[in-house]
């Protein structure tokens, strides 16, 4: 299995820090399709889309941004990241991401989660209760997944009208769509998607990553004794980040925009917080999750990652905080150009050392 990287946005609604300039609605829509054309140039793997549904982000419909972006890309695989499923139609999600996928030639993936604890106003909006926060998502992958290994069904829940013999079309072009769960912190949740035999994309913004290792191996051992091999347990790492050519360069740049998206988001719990310039360095050591440095120092990252959970994919949101659309473009190439290469040839290495010490295949 190939280490696959890319980029992804939720494309917030921020003021430039410096200039105190709000960015709107359709520049950051344009700049998005710009960001997933670059990736794609460079030589990237994937691009996604997450949600929010308030006033603070441009992007509240990812398969309609996807399919614009499809028209002007080949190859490079379009996900969500992540779908807030909860608060979803499993039948009609389905059908926005396999015309995606038609529209496409065959490059849609869809990442499902329950919804970021600091962002759900969803559940207010579409009419569903958070009291129903784990068994809404519960009942909507077992249908999603349902609607996308067979064409017709007959189905009854909780949170929609059944469905008697439904045919749901139309069928992506492979078949079945890629599916993902997205897991925050809970073994739970990472126990469901090895269980469910799905791919597990951690969202990890914060924290030591030392602590994805347990859900990592709850995840695996899950899909082990549902049935699934190792090669059908994918799991993904997304997080913030941002490369320049220097370390120094790296922290005094991303800064300000870190630091105004933090409190443009946290000032919805505490207006009080504040991010300071020693927290924000602290947060881009080696072990924690923020990706802020040099292309070296973001290669280190990433291997120190894969050593312990093993992961196969990696994408960085590059663009919070008003960050102006040439800086982001600049991260885009360095990750394609210096940071990609470097963790596939050093994984490369590292397997076939591997494979020379215990005589096993090469892979």
């Amino acid at each position: 299995m190939s280490f696959e990287f890319g980029v992804y946005t939720f494309g917030d609604l921020n003021h430039d820090p410096h200039s105190g300039r709000p960015i709107g609605a359709k520049q950051r829509l344009e700049e998005i399709v710009a960001a997933a054309k670059l990736a794609e140039e460079a030589g990237l793997d994937v691009f996604g889309l997450g949600e929010h549904h308030t006033p603070n982000f441009a992007v509240t419909a990812p398969p309609v941004v996807l399919a614009a972006i499809a028209q002007h890309t080949k190859r490079i695989k379009l996900t969500s990241a992540t779908t807030v499923l909860s608060t979803a139609d499993p039948v009609r999600l389905f059908e926005d991401f396999a015309t995606l996928d038609l529209l496409s030639d065959g490059r849609a993936e869809l990442i499902a989660g329950r919804g970021a604890m600091a962002f759900l106003d969803t559940y207010r909006i579409f009419g569903y209760e958070l009291d129903d926060y784990d068994a809404l998502f519960e009942e909507k992958i077992e249908l999603l997944l349902q609607i996308n290994a067979q064409e017709k069904l007959s189905w009854n829940g909780r949170f929609r009208p059944e469905l008697i013999e439904a045919g749901i079309a139309p069928r992506p072009s492979r078949g079945k769509l890629p599916l993902w769960i997205g897991v925050g912190r809970t073994p739970e949740s990472a126990q469901r998607a090895g269980r469910l035999g799905t791919g597990l994309s951690f969202a990890q913004l914060t924290g030591d990553t030392n602590r994805l290792k347990p859900l990592a191996d709850a995840y695996r051992a899950a899909g082990e004794a549902a049935g699934y091999t190792p090669d059908q347990l994918p799991i993904a790492v997304c997080g913030h980040g941002y490369i320049a050519r220097t370390s120094q360069q790296a922290l005094d740049e991303y800064f300000p925009y870190h630091a105004n998206y933090f409190e443009h988001i946290m000032q919805k719990r505490n207006p009080a917080d504040r991010l300071t310039r020693e927290q924000f360095e602290l947060s881009t050591s080696a072990n924690e999750a923020l990706a802020v440095g040099s292309p070296q120092q973001i290669v280190e990252k990433i291997l120190y990652q894969h050593e312990r959970i093993g992961h196969s994919r990696y994408l960085l949101q590059l663009d919070i905080g008003g960050i102006p659309y040439a800086k982001v473009a600049r991260s885009i190439e360095l990750l394609a150009a210096e940071v990609m290469p470097a963790v596939r040839r050093a994984l490369c290495e590292t397997t076939t050392a591997v494979n020379e010490t215990t005589g096993g295949p090469l892979r």
